[in-house]
């Protein structure tokens, strides 16, 4: 058996970007031009700098996924900043463990499926915009929650939660699709938090503190 896999196809190009950054980079690179035409040469370097930054954040690397069965994987680039078990939650019947990754402006943004089965219901909540590493960010920011049945039956949820300066969470998954472990499922723009839903009988790999990688890092394990 193969060590890794592939949830997608693999990009051609050599730096992939998510399509949701067009939009923006399309901007600063119009004020970019605008600036030099105008010889304003301060605006045109500061106006370069944007844009590339711009086309930082929103890129878009491919991920090779573990092999690793009943593995669950981090649907976030960051870093752990909670592991915890609740006794009830708006996002899981019953008690659970939560399991929460900050995204900075500095990591990748593209957010993926942690583990496959069926999308069962997704509910977004336009709340308020909290720096996304307090504790409060879980509760009170603008949220989406992707509510995921396994095909053996288990029901897990992610989270995808605005941060301070973040005004759009996409989602790019739809209600009864069946969706694979690791395939891109939606961003969230300029700084932001995901949390993760697992049963009580999961066995988390990783700690507080511990940088993660979107696909690619094994949050825990199915019992």
């Amino acid at each position: 058996m193969n060590q890794y896999t592939r949830a997608e196809a693999q990009n051609q190009t050599a730096y992939p970007i998510a399509r949701a950054g067009f939009p923006f980079i399309f901007a600063g690179a119009f004020a970019t031009a605008v600036f030099a035409l105008l010889g304003l040469v301060t605006l045109s370097l500061i106006g370069l700098l944007v844009t590339g930054f711009i086309c930082f954040f929103f890129r878009d690397p491919d991920r090779i996924i573990p092999n690793v069965e009943n593995a669950i994987v981090s649907p976030a680039d960051g870093k752990v900043v909670a592991i915890e078990t609740l006794q009830e939650s708006r996002f899981y019947e019953g008690p659970c463990i939560k399991i929460s990754v900050f995204m900075s402006v500095l990591n990748v943004h593209v957010n993926r499926i942690p583990f496959g089965g069926t999308i069962k219901k997704i509910s977004y909540f336009p709340g308020k915009f909290f720096s996304a590493n307090l504790d409060k960010a879980s509760r009170d920011n603008e949220h989406n929650a992707v509510f995921i049945e396994t095909e053996g039956g288990v029901p897990i949820c992610m989270v995808q939660i605005a941060g301070l300066i973040a005004r759009r969470i996409i989602c790019a998954v739809h209600e009864g699709h069946p969706v694979v472990k690791g395939q891109r499922m939606g961003l969230i723009c300029f700084g932001s938090r995901v949390d993760i839903y697992l049963p009580t009988d999961t066995k988390p790999e990783v700690l507080p503190g511990d940088m993660v990688s979107a696909g690619t890092t094994i949050l825990g394990r199915f019992s």
